[in-house]
């Protein structure tokens, strides 16, 4: 018996030794390859006025039709730029179609509707990282290729507590809320997951109050965000989701509801976010891939992301992992960002659980400003909402952050792992942090390195097993 005990341990300690292995051979070299394989779509030299279609910009007729003609014509034709020019255009959801450019002119603002009814009939998607039918996003691809929205436009949502965002129910800074909520949707969704009930029989749509998010390329290639502006989303903004190749650049996203966060790249591979401005009302950026049963189910990590040159202003998190990343999270570069509010909570978030499970490993940041954050600048948690209630360890490993400057907050590091599932190998490198309110929390690392640190004018070094 205690032979086999040995075998089982020695296995146990070369899969270690080949998982590090495996780790380690990724660095920064690594951002260089991603961004030489990262090439935006381009587009034939074909115009399709979307005003020679039936559209009005006067901000009154629905030109969904005229949308919809446009998009098809151009993609029928192989492919070119459907022209949204000067004026304000209202519609319901528009569907991208390969070889399409959806381009918003400077002066030219979408204006969407905000009657969900616009929105049935309902859509395969992912909601909250669990795959549903749906109302439809209020732009939407499915398995496309060569898709962009580019310009100096604007695209609206028009969520508010009058329509949309009311569905989320209580939150932070909304303690009531009178009419229908998504509480008792929500919960079904997830349970339906759990007990493994087919995909095409999780319908919800029209008296769920599950709100769609504003951009889900899904299962698409080649896609590319550049230039525009998003405002006011019923939920989530940029959601690309089993996508590779996807470019967000020069783009802003505003808007303060709930959960309007900015970009979640979700199960998806080599994805830029360049340049990109960011006020929120969550998670600037939240990289996913699933969560939970579901999760599990499609397997599929987010890996190989970039986030570089942007700004994060209000949000929970300037760039966050999970919670929702039951299939992985691997190989993301932070670098040359600038990250400063009162009302932004954490510069790097990793927020997990045992009912995520799920491995995140090489987590790279560096060359970060940090003005004022409200609760701590690097943010390691495995506490989470159900925290320890599950039976899928998270694993959190290699995280590498070096040279980051920030000038108030009350937490520097605050990292919790489990006991029997400590973070590893995590090395904070060449770091200030001033006007710090309190000690770092730090349980359950192992293989921790502080090295040249400075907090409050003091140099901190640590280093541990």
């Amino acid at each position: 018996m205690g032979y086999i005990i040995s075998k089982v341990k020695l296995l146990l300690l070369l899969l270690t030794i080949v998982s590090w292995t495996v780790s380690s051979q990724v660095d920064w070299s690594t951002k260089e390859e991603i961004l030489r394989r990262i090439i935006p779509p381009t587009f034939p030299s074909r115009t399709f006025d979307v005003t020679q279609y039936g559209a009005v910009g006067n901000g009154k007729k629905d030109c969904s039709k005229a949308f919809a003609k446009a998009i098809d014509a151009c993609s029928k034709a192989g492919g070119g730029t459907v022209l949204v020019p000067a004026g304000k255009y209202l519609t319901g959801p528009i569907v991208l179609k390969s070889n399409v450019n959806l381009h918003v002119a400077k002066d030219a603002e979408i204006l969407f509707f905000t009657d969900p009814d616009k929105y049935l009939p309902v859509v395969f998607s992912r909601w909250e990282g669990v795959e549903c039918m749906n109302y439809s996003p209020l732009i939407y691809a499915m398995e496309q290729e060569n898709i962009a929205i580019t310009g100096e436009g604007v695209l609206n949502g028009q969520a508010s507590f009058e329509n949309w965002w009311s569905w989320k129910g209580p939150w932070k800074y909304v303690k009531e809320v009178k009419g229908p909520t998504q509480r008792e949707a929500r919960a079904k969704l997830f349970q339906m997951a759990e007990d493994g009930v087919p995909v095409e029989k999780r319908i919800f749509g029209k008296g769920s109050y599950l709100r769609p998010n504003f951009f889900m390329p899904y299962k698409c290639k080649n896609v590319l965000v550049e230039g525009v502006t998003f405002k006011d989303s019923p939920m989530w903004f940029l959601n690309p989701v089993l996508c590779t190749n996807v470019s967000f650049i020069n783009v802003k996203t505003i808007g303060l509801g709930p959960n309007n966060d900015g970009i979640d790249p979700e199960s998806c591979k080599d994805v830029l976010i360049r340049g990109c401005y960011f006020d929120n009302g969550d998670d600037c950026i939240a990289i996913k891939s699933g969560r939970n049963a579901d999760g599990r189910r499609i397997n599929v990590p987010c890996e190989n992301i970039i986030v570089e040159n942007c700004i994060m202003k209000n949000g929970h998190g300037g760039v966050s992992i999970g919670s929702e990343l039951s299939g992985g999270v691997r190989n993301v570069f932070i670098e040359n960002n600038l990250m400063d509010s009162p009302n932004l909570d954490r510069a790097l978030r990793i927020k997990t659980n045992a009912m995520r499970g799920g491995v995140v490993e090489n987590v790279f940041m560096r060359n970060c400003k940090v003005g004022q954050v409200a609760e701590s600048a690097i943010k390691i948690d495995f506490y989470y909402e159900e925290g320890e209630r599950g039976n899928f360890t998270p694993i959190v490993r290699s995280v590498f952050i070096d040279s980051i400057e920030c000038q108030k907050v009350p937490y520097a590091i605050w990292i919790k792992a489990f006991k029997h599932s400590p973070a590893t190998n995590v090395r904070i490198t060449n770091c200030t942090f001033n006007d710090v309110a309190n000690a770092n929390v730090i349980e359950n690392v192992k293989n921790f390195d502080l090295i040249n640190v400075v907090v409050n004018n003091r140099h901190t070094s640590e280093k541990s097993k």
